[in-house]
């Protein structure tokens, strides 16, 4: 069995905060979930989602290419990727954010990558 890419506690998290940033807050999370491909070097650290879709998540988005940017994915395509072992993205089950947001994007745009 696969495992979620997102636990029911962090969707929890995930919809505060979008909640948050849908009501005009100016707001600068912590990310709440890591997720990466296995086999390929992609890492997405999501701090928001869309409360009207629940699909839609708003954080750092690192796709290995040196550029990394906070954007906007869908869960339900993050599900659907497959790298080039034919391994599916995954949660980074002991990820613990330890900066805000906006942190993760200044360290990641000067090393040209997410760090950790």
């Amino acid at each position: 069995m696969t495992q979620p890419l997102i636990t029911d506690v962090e969707r929890a998290q995930l919809l505060a905060h979008g909640q948050a940033r849908a009501a005009g807050q100016n707001i600068d999370p912590l990310p709440v979930v890591r997720i990466f491909t296995p086999d390929a070097h992609a890492t997405w650290l999501l701090a928001c989602l869309d409360p009207q879709d629940g699909d839609t998540a708003y954080g750092l988005i690192d796709l290995g290419i040196g550029m990394p940017e906070l954007g906007t994915v869908r869960l339900s395509a993050l599900a659907s990727i497959v790298g080039p072992r034919k391994q599916t993205v995954m949660r980074d089950l002991y990820f613990q954010a330890v900066r805000p947001l906006s942190e993760y994007v200044r360290l990641a745009q000067e090393n040209g990558s997410i760090t950790d």
